[in-house]
């Protein structure tokens, strides 16, 4: 199969690190010890579509609490066909058109999407069409909602997007065969999670900075509590002995002090990854930075000392 990429833009997705998150996977993975995958977050799904074209996973669950991401996965997974013929058609309309009339379509589109909800237990195709019709159309890809649960991001003024990867969408579609994707709280993984479990957890990320917040994909925030209810969790799993790794901000960017993460995850090794990120609206602040990778094993891999000298360097 050709290589498959996420059908989405999602803020925090994790595309761009994938070289640097392989060193982390457990070893029991790379030798097939491991059949199953969890992800109790599973976002833009750039870790879940990796695993999935790298490793023999008999069986994945993915959860979200985004109820319309949810429906998208469901609605590739089991009728492709459909949503490539829905989609092409709100493209060939959408690049017919001159830029203002484009914004006008965008904005019909973005109102008729907020003007209903779905039920979580019905694939609905028209629903996930305006998802990613909007997703490609927005302003840069993000996808936000406001408090009453309304997407908000405005047009976005590209010449000529990529609405629809026909070849992507029906590849995914066949690599999610054995996914069971699942609207719902990262603890509904629960039950999934045995000792034959690679478990991988991609929350939002604790701020950096007040001007750096960004947890709006669903109404609901995601604050220190949530945090820390979530590293109770973790070493919850790791009394099943499932393998366990969690992505995170470093709070030492911006605050050499902070150890809320040494913290709660004090009993779990924290390592260091480095990414392309804003640490704040300020276009000066925009370069490489840490992040954390937690985990409830120790891996001593080469690569990673490598990976490290060359951001030295």
């Amino acid at each position: 199969m050709e290589t498959v990429k996420p059908f989405v833009k999602w803020a925090g997705g994790k595309g761009n690190l994938i070289s640097q998150l392989t060193n982390y996977y457990p070893f029991e993975l790379k030798d097939g010890t491991i059949n199953k995958y969890v992800e109790p977050f599973v976002g833009g799904g750039a870790v879940l579509i990796d695993i999935l074209q790298k490793y023999n996973v008999k069986t994945a669950y993915a959860f979200d609490i985004n109820r319309d991401l949810i429906n998208c996965y469901n609605v590739i997974k089991t009728d492709v066909d459909k949503l490539i013929e829905c989609l092409k058609e709100k493209e060939e309309k959408y690049l017919d058109l001159e830029i203002e009339d484009r914004q006008k379509y965008f904005y019909e589109i973005r109102k008729e999407y907020n003007s209903y909800e779905i039920d979580s237990e019905k694939l609905i195709v028209k629903r996930a069409t305006e998802f990613i019709f909007l997703n490609k159309t927005c302003f840069n890809g993000l996808y936000r909602v406001n408090k009453s649960g309304e997407f908000n991001v405005p047009f976005g003024r590209y010449k000529n997007p990529s609405i629809c990867d026909t070849k992507n969408f029906k590849n995914l579609s066949k690599l999610f065969e054995n996914v069971i994707f699942q609207y719902g709280d990262y603890k509904e993984s629960n039950k999934y999670i045995d000792n034959k479990t690679f478990v991988y957890f991609d929350p939002p990320y604790r701020p950096l900075s007040s001007t750096s917040s960004f947890t709006s994909y669903t109404k609901e925030d995601f604050d220190d509590n949530n945090q820390k209810e979530l590293a109770n969790y973790f070493e919850e799993l790791n009394y099943k002995d499932a393998k366990l790794m969690l992505s995170n901000s470093n709070p030492k960017n911006t605050k050499r002090d902070d150890v809320f993460f040494e913290t709660i995850y004090k009993d779990f090794f924290i390592n260091e990854i480095y990414a392309k990120r804003m640490i704040n609206s300020n276009a000066k602040a925009r370069g490489k930075i840490s992040e954390l990778v937690i985990t409830n094993y120790e891996e001593n891999n080469k690569c990673i000392q490598k990976a490290k000298q060359a951001f030295q360097l």
